[in-house]
């Protein structure tokens, strides 16, 4: 049986990279991590995409990503955390499966994050004050693209797991894994 995409959305820093890793694991799904298959796809880092080409062409492949995703069945899409930004990614990604919002405090999001330098929009940034800003910014865009929404703050990983898992599939995991 073939099983539908989930396509985890969200903040920076809320665990969509390790979620999906561990429901791909868990239920033999494709992993993709959208940042690295542009990355890799352009020869680039994102940080080297943002500053030479700026954020607009970074949200342009993106959208080309998602168009290309959204045609295929049995993964897991770690999307960046700006994709919602844009309703026809919102659109490819409904077209695909199941859209996931992640969520965590500012708080937990500063800790998550403090120490990578592989955030262009965090960049001389770093405050859990412009995170919180930012983060409210985003939060019509997050709420109106999910299907359902996974609050991460205090859970593990396998409670997260478990709790999308049972949400997007019911009890039919039980007979797919």
């Amino acid at each position: 049986m073939e099983k539908q995409n989930i396509f985890l959305i969200g903040f920076m820093g809320t665990g969509k990279s390790t979620i999906a890793g561990e429901i791909s694991r868990r239920l033999g799904m494709v992993q993709i991590e959208m940042d690295t298959a542009i990355a890799e796809k352009q020869g680039m880092s994102i940080n080297d995409i943002f500053k030479e080409y700026g954020e607009a062409y970074f949200r342009d492949l993106e959208s080309d990503l998602l168009i290309e995703l959204q045609k295929k069945k049995g993964m897991v899409v770690s999307c960046g955390g700006g994709a919602v930004l844009r309703s026809r990614n919102v659109q490819n990604m409904k077209k695909g499966g199941k859209t996931v919002l992640l969520t965590a405090s500012p708080e937990t999001i500063y800790q998550r994050v403090k120490r990578n330098h592989d955030r262009p929009i965090l960049n001389n940034n770093m405050t859990v004050e412009f995170i919180s800003e930012l983060m409210e910014k985003r939060r019509q865009s997050y709420e109106s693209a999910a299907d359902i929404i996974i609050e991460t703050d205090g859970k593990s990983v396998s409670q997260i797991c478990e709790e999308i898992i049972q949400r997007v599939y019911g009890n039919e995991h039980i007979f797919t894994i």
